[in-house]
């Protein structure tokens, strides 16, 4: 990332962190966005393509998730309809790149998102039930297909770890939210989960970078073949 791109995203790390600290609400709300930002105008200087345009939707309407869970109002409704739309627009992202099935992966992303509802669900989430049952749908989809990525010939390994790994992170954000709001509150809370969101959406966005600076797996097996035959 370039130097001002990393001051901004390190800007609006900090800025918020302090405002979290003092309690500094109207902070919190101008400097939440700054991190995102810096990721958008972050793709901006990488080859444009269909992944390319899908990642950065995602991260407009994660965008636009920050600034509605921020603001003074309740709007929590609201703010988890753009994250929804947020995990749908990667969940595309990742389908134009692999369709394979590969079952662990949907094991293990449905083991995520399924036990995530279930531990909600039990701790009474009254008219959200419906709408947390969706969400987990989503984000169980999103990860299925982020891990669906490993391993696929045609995907520069560091792209495919990356969106793995910012899906994991981002997941985990969003359990975080659920448990701190939903289950039992905890010290700490808030900072746990930004931290692990501002990570994963930085995986997510590195792997646009990493799927055009890095070489497909199939790419690296024909030139280590066309190495040890000459």
């Amino acid at each position: 990332m370039r130097p001002l791109l990393c001051l901004l995203a390190l800007g609006g790390v900090l800025l918020f962190l302090l405002g979290l600290h003092l309690e500094l609400k109207w902070l919190c709300l101008l400097s939440k966005p700054l991190p995102v930002i810096a990721l958008l105008l972050w793709l901006r200087t990488t080859a444009a393509s269909a992944y390319r345009r899908w990642i950065s939707i995602g991260l407009l309407f994660s965008l636009l998730g920050d600034v509605l869970l921020e603001w003074p109002a309740d709007l929590f409704v609201f703010g988890l309809g753009a994250f929804l739309i947020a995990h749908l627009v990667y969940l595309v992202a990742y389908l134009g790149d692999s369709r394979r099935l590969v079952p662990l992966a949907l094991l293990l992303a449905f083991a995520v998102a399924g036990s995530m509802f279930i531990l909600l669900a039990n701790s009474g989430l009254g008219d959200l039930l419906i709408p947390v049952a969706f969400y987990s749908l989503a984000i169980g989809c999103m990860l299925w297909r982020a891990l669906a990525r490993l391993g696929s010939r045609n995907i520069a390994t560091g792209s495919a770890w990356l969106a793995a790994g910012g899906a994991l992170l981002f997941v985990l954000s969003d359990s975080l939210i659920g448990i701190n709001r939903f289950v039992a509150p905890f010290d700490g809370a808030r900072y746990a989960i930004i931290l692990s969101y501002w990570l994963g959406q930085l995986g997510i966005a590195a792997s646009v970078i990493a799927l055009h600076s890095g070489t497909p797996q199939s790419a690296d097996a024909s030139s280590l073949a066309a190495s040890t035959h000459s």
